[in-house]
């Protein structure tokens, strides 16, 4: 259905018409004084020099020509201002227009595509780290927005599963465990089904090899003689593993299995979930042949011992360097890997688009990525790359969050601090049952890591404030729950009443009626910009408003107690449309809402 602007735009398009002007500037805009008005128009200032007339002229003469049902208390203000409401039986049609509508009638795409999403990117074989939340909770949310806006959206993990950190792993474990079947070149039997280490030690061996390799002599940057001799075994099994050495396979089977197995727990504590569960390690052998065809086609060339291919444009403002394919020593490199990635999605998927959502400081790596994709052709013409950077999420003093000994913070341990300081401040307020304020807890808790990296622009650093996501008060994301539960609880002891299951949205009556009834009718603008801008701030800023809104409407009405059945009823049809859109809005942010609090 048409949002409220395009609505208030065809009638004012219909008057510039009707009074002799260009409609170019015939736009309807949200107030910016509310105070004053709700809507307003600033064509007649742009038409000014045109028609070279002053525009308050203008403005007047478009005034008097609108004959509209929509528009109403108009006035023609200097310099040249058009200030209007709507119509509140209009309103409150558009309203009910909204709610009997499948998701409220917001516009969806309707040259649906398919989009591949590169987000989470963890490495096996390591915890889960808040280095890692961003981009599960960006991706997620932008996951979900591109779905809901009719798309066939697939969410792929990519997984940090190949390279030197496996070597690493596979030498440290034949140190300790030297006779497992893996490390016998005679063995010909079948090996073990279950894994030989555990979750935990398999975190634990990984920082334990790699720490060995860095070991300096009494001067602090001598290698000693084991730290290179362990760093060149280390090479060696990499080497065994990526050329199908039987053992090596099999232990990194083992590796995936017990690592895929804990990502996939702990990225469900965090309400995200993938479609596709592949890595670095698949598209292994897709690399050589297409390294050759980049070499035929004349586009991969020499430089200095490595392969690479020029991506810089004439039009770049500063300097974009060759994208490196092949190290010196022939090795590949993340290009390469994420090259081949592209080429292998396409094969499979054949994707209309692919968004990645990194760390921004990784920008250039992906502006030479795409570019090299397009010119190469390991892309489909017209495929769209998009590359969301994120910024770092800090502590209090403004540095990478870290723990309280200065060490990275499991992702695991930092959940658990926010749902233990919410059952802290559930079961404070009042009493309840401490199994359900464990249950409330979580839903709250993750809300409020959620809603506090997402009411961010992607882009921004931001401070991670455990006290402040955790207030019910503000802009948080206990605070949009807190405001649904009223809701909930309100429309609960309606019905407990007896109320009537089928109410009729009446004109609003007061003054935070209007605004609650205005602001509920720009989601359909909002849900636009924010899929296309790829932006979940967009939302979070929606639904503080929204909160904001309701909870002044709520305070200076009285709901249950209203004696006017119609408008009694109307209050709480208002109520149903407006936690119906927050819970649509919370749910593409990655989060739900509990019964009660």
């Amino acid at each position: 259905m048409k949002n409220i602007l395009e609505i208030l735009s065809e009638e004012l398009v219909k008057a510039f018409e009707k009074a002799g002007y260009d409609t170019e500037f015939a736009k309807a805009s949200v107030s910016n004084r509310p105070d004053l008005c709700q809507f307003q128009c600033n064509g007649a200032m742009a038409l000014a020099k045109k028609y070279k007339k002053a525009p308050i002229m203008i403005a007047n003469e478009v005034k008097d020509a609108i004959v509209s049902e929509y528009i109403c208390d108009l006035e023609a203000v200097a310099p040249g201002f058009l200030n209007f409401n709507i119509n509140g039986e209009k309103l409150a049609e558009y309203l009910a227009d909204m709610a009997a509508a499948e998701d409220y009638g917001i516009n969806k795409e309707k040259n649906k595509k398919k989009i591949v999403i590169d987000y989470g990117g963890p490495n096996v074989a390591k915890p889960l780290h808040v280095g890692h939340l961003r981009s599960a909770i960006i991706g997620e949310s932008v996951k979900r927005i591109c779905r809901f806006m009719n798309n066939e959206v697939i969410g792929d993990i990519h997984l940090g599963d190949w390279g030197l950190q496996m070597g690493l792993i596979i030498t440290e474990l034949k140190l300790r465990q030297p006779d497992l079947p893996y490390f016998d070149d005679n063995f010909t039997g079948e090996y073990p089904e279950e894994a030989p280490f555990t979750i935990s030690e398999l975190e634990e061996i990984y920082p334990t090899a790699s720490k060995k390799t860095k070991e300096t002599e009494a001067d602090g940057k001598t290698l000693t003689q084991a730290a290179v001799e362990y760093k060149a075994a280390a090479m060696e099994a990499t080497f065994k593993l990526q050329n199908g050495d039987r053992g090596y396979r099999a232990i990194w089977n083992h590796i995936m299995s017990v690592s895929v197995a804990d990502l996939k727990k702990n990225y469900k504590t965090l309400n995200v979930d993938f479609d596709w569960w592949k890595g670095e390690s698949d598209v292994q052998d897709d690399i050589a042949p297409m390294v050759e065809e980049m070499k035929k086609a004349g586009f991969a060339y020499e430089s200095e011992g490595a392969l690479v291919v020029d991506v810089a444009r004439e039009t770049d403002t500063k300097e974009v360097p060759p994208c490196m394919i092949l190290k010196s020593d022939g090795a590949a490199l993340y290009t390469t890997t994420d090259l081949a990635t592209l080429k292998q999605r396409r094969s499979i998927f054949d994707p209309d688009r692919v968004i990645y959502v990194v760390d921004k400081r990784q920008e250039m790596h992906f502006t030479q990525v795409f570019r090299c994709a397009e010119k190469t052709g390991v892309v489909k013409d017209g495929m769209e790359l998009d590359f969301i950077g994120f910024g770092t999420m800090n502590g209090k003093d403004g540095k990478p969050f870290k723990t309280r000994d200065g060490g990275v913070m499991r992702l695991e341990h930092l959940l658990k601090d926010i749902q233990e300081e919410m059952f802290k401040k559930i079961t404070g307020n009042h009493d309840i049952d401490p199994d359900e304020a464990k249950e409330i807890s979580e839903i709250v808790g993750l809300a409020a890591v959620k809603y506090g990296d997402l009411s961010n622009q992607a882009t921004k650093d931001y401070i991670f404030d455990i006290d402040k996501f955790t207030s019910f008060e503000g802009n948080t994301g206990p605070y949009i729950l807190y405001t649904i539960v009223r809701i909930k609880s309100i429309l609960n002891k309606f019905k407990e009443m007896g109320g009537a299951d089928n109410t009729k949205l009446l004109p609003a009556a007061t003054a935070t009626e209007k605004a609650l009834s205005l602001e509920l009718t720009k989601l359909h603008t909002m849900m636009s910009q924010a899929y296309t801008e790829l932006a979940p701030h967009k939302i979070c800023a929606y639904i503080y408003d929204v909160a904001n809104v309701f909870n002044s409407f709520y305070h200076e009405n009285k709901i249950l107690k209203e004696e006017d059945k119609a408008r009694q009823e109307s209050f709480i049809e208002l109520l149903k449309i407006t936690k119906g859109v927050l819970e649509l809005c919370i749910d593409l942010l990655g989060f739900s809402a509990p019964e009660h609090m």
